[in-house]
């Protein structure tokens, strides 16, 4: 039975039952049905729907930000800002997708050619636990307006805001079984997979969760999108403005409780700032405090469950075993619930699992190099390749690096990373391969159909 524990305290919040082989049969056989009347329906129906979804989602913030907050310990304003970022998409999508699947026009021989964007049908999306309503809809409010429908197949932990997800599109005034919530563990999704109705699969999670989906997937020639993890790299050039850089590297780094794909984890300094860059950053992870979540006076809550935890607190010991320096954090606190304070480590090398691996937790990892060229080596020496920052004053050399030099689908200058409706969200190499958001997002699940006319 699929449980919520709070992570702050280790009490049980709620169990579920899961449901059945022949449950998860109709949910899709009701779900395929509804699909096929929701593609007649026009796009402006269609947009006052997802207009409406994100009237519930701003209605009940603070009712769906403290389910997050409860289920999996994110702090009670970022789960506000988070409720907020689903509205946005929802009216970004409802706003514009029309025009981006509106047919383009191709001159041929042929007296009349184009391509049309035409929807495959169910997509089933499989979501992790630590941004738990704005990953579906950053896939949910696209794929609806698109005309495809929805299946969620959430984390565990978070199976209560599953099921308010759900809820949210039913208050909108969606056709029933438009986007289900099924509630089963991970090791039946091969067989939802399997399932005929299902045509794609899109999951953000763990690069084995990954290759394991998009195995299963590949071998049933069904379309997937691959959001995986991230160790990002942001590089502090010598001419970075520290006073800006230090702020938004450690909210990067804390941000969500450490617990994001795309947070910054290797923070890869030029030698002229090594020292200055690392005292002004352990100074600020220090004065960041640590308590419940539900109170606005902290600004980091606990990880997201006691295993995470003690896997994260293992990846700090094999690192500073391996030579690394702690020089704050680093212990785990003698007090109920999964807690991790913010931790620093200096001295970090290839090899260290604060280097190669994905830190999912408040751990930072300071990297030294010489010069702008060796820390451009040390950022695309990973196997994962999300996201990626670098820090200069000289704004056409940060382009340059950002843009030609530095192996990651997401790179900022001057800024953290992060995602926005309005631009193309995905990684590389292990950090995965397609596109969530933008135009490039809505159009990943579609049949995208020549027609011909002679």
């Amino acid at each position: 039975m699929p449980e919520s524990i709070n992570p702050a305290n280790g009490d049980l919040i709620a169990g579920y039952d899961e449901h059945s082989d022949s449950d998860i049969n109709s949910i899709l056989t009701q779900t395929a049905a509804q699909q096929r009347r929701w593609i007649t329906t026009a796009f402006p129906e269609r947009a006052v729907l997802m207009n409406n979804a994100a009237t519930v989602l701003r209605t009940h913030r603070d009712e769906y930000a403290r389910l997050m907050t409860l289920e999996m310990g994110k702090p009670i304003a970022a789960a506000r800002a988070e409720v907020d970022k689903c509205a946005w998409v929802c009216k970004y999508y409802a706003e514009h997708a029309e025009s981006f699947l509106k047919s383009d026009t191709i001159r041929t021989d042929a007296s009349d050619s184009y391509v049309a964007y035409r929807p495959l049908g169910i997509v089933l999306a499989v979501m992790p636990w630590n941004f738990p309503f704005w990953q579906v809809f950053r896939f949910a409010a696209p794929a609806l307006m698109a005309g495809n429908a929805g299946i969620l197949k959430h984390a565990s932990n978070v199976t209560g805001c599953s099921l308010a997800i759900e809820d949210v599109f039913r208050k909108a005034g969606f056709p029933e079984n438009l986007f289900r919530s099924i509630i089963a563990g991970s090791k039946r999704m091969d067989r939802v997979i399997e399932h005929p109705l299902i045509t794609a699969v899109t999951l953000t999670g763990s690069v084995p969760a990954g290759k394991a989906v998009a195995a299963k997937a590949g071998s049933l020639l069904k379309k997937t999108v691959l959001e995986l993890g991230g160790s990002d790299p942001y590089i502090i050039l010598g001419d970075a403005d520290l006073d800006k850089a230090v702020p938004a590297c450690v909210n990067s780094r804390l941000i969500n409780n450490g617990q994001s794909c795309i947070a910054a984890k290797r923070f890869i300094v030029v030698e002229s700032v090594l020292e200055e860059f690392t005292q002004r950053f352990v100074q600020l992870m220090r004065e960041k405090k640590m308590g419940n979540p539900l109170d606005e006076s902290f600004d980091i809550g606990p990880q997201a469950s006691a295993s995470l935890r003690d896997e994260l607190h293992d990846q700090v010991q094999r690192s500073i075993a391996a030579g690394a320096k702690c020089v704050l954090g680093g212990n785990i606190p003698d007090s109920p619930g999964s807690w991790y304070p913010p931790t620093v480590l200096t001295h970090v090398t290839k090899g260290m699992p604060a280097f190669d691996e994905e830190v999912f937790g408040p751990v930072a990892a300071i990297i030294a190099a010489k010069d702008e060229k060796e820390a451009i080596r040390l950022a695309n020496d990973s196997i994962f390749g999300l996201g990626a920052s670098v820090f200069t004053r000289d704004v056409i050399r940060g382009k340059k690096i950002a843009e030609y030099e530095l192996e990651a689908g997401c790179c900022f200058v001057n800024q953290f990373v992060k995602s926005d409706p309005r631009l193309p969200f995905g990684g590389i190499k292990e950090s995965g391969y397609g596109r969530e958001l933008s135009w490039f997002g809505i159009r990943e699940f579609m049949n995208i159909k020549t027609v011909y006319i002679k």
